[in-house]
């Protein structure tokens, strides 16, 4: 199969998943806070597999082929079993919350939250206009260098930073309050993920160790 009926058929798949994970807990499309959310997400996802096709075929090829079945460490695909698990619980809760009406957020606390997950996605957005080699799966490719520019700049793994920032406002700006302490489970398998990811950097990728001399926090700037 093409690329292009690969990813076709992947633009056709996310909408409906991210549509179903929404409303069918919900029990109603009458969810404005899903509404909302799922028009960034759609936004984002035609946007950067747009972009993508157009400037960066290979990255897409290489992140089509990701998964934890491509993982290559045992831990690594215990990992991403364990964050496709959680994942799955956290994003049917607001669904259920709004149904069952468990949480009452304020409108501009949900708008603020939903700029976060906008702000999230813009990191990832730039991350990967910035990284060609930034696959789905922990490897070091031939031919692949240490990019230092863009928001490699600010931190060493600004994908994870910009997952983090969308995980953990993705729940208030579902309007759910129950939902957030699941999504933040996923937070330390991030942790757990991005320091196996940066042992393997280390000792595989020519002129890693020089740049973590030179960006020094994994994460968070100025923290961590």
């Amino acid at each position: 199969m093409t690329l292009k009926s690969r990813l076709a058929l992947r633009l056709v798949f996310m909408p409906v998943m991210w549509g179903s994970l929404l409303f069918l807990p919900a029990g109603s499309f009458r969810f404005w806070q899903g509404w909302v959310y799922f028009i960034i997400t759609l936004a984002f996802i035609l946007s950067i597999h747009g972009y993508l096709y157009r400037h960066d075929p290979q990255l897409i090829e290489r992140r089509l082929r990701g998964g934890w079945r491509q993982e290559t460490v045992r831990e690594q695909k215990l990992i991403m079993k364990l964050i496709a698990a959680i994942m799955l619980i956290a994003f049917l809760l607001p669904g259920l919350d709004h149904r069952f009406g468990w949480s009452h957020t304020p409108l501009w606390l949900t708008t603020v939250a939903e700029a976060f997950v906008l702000g999230g996605y813009l990191m990832i957005f730039w991350t990967l206009k910035s990284n060609s080699f930034a696959a789905s799966t922990i490897r070091v490719e031939a031919g692949q260098r240490v990019i230092s520019t863009g928001p490699y700049r600010i931190v060493r793994h600004p994908m994870y930073l910009g997952v983090d920032v969308w995980l953990l406002s993705t729940p208030v700006a579902l309007g759910s309050y129950f939902a957030l302490p699941v999504f933040a489970l996923l937070v330390p398998l991030i942790v757990v993920r991005l320091l196996n990811e940066e042992k393997v950097l280390r000792q595989e990728l020519p002129g890693y160790p020089e740049y973590c001399l030179h960006t020094r926090f994994r994460l968070v700037p100025f923290l961590w």
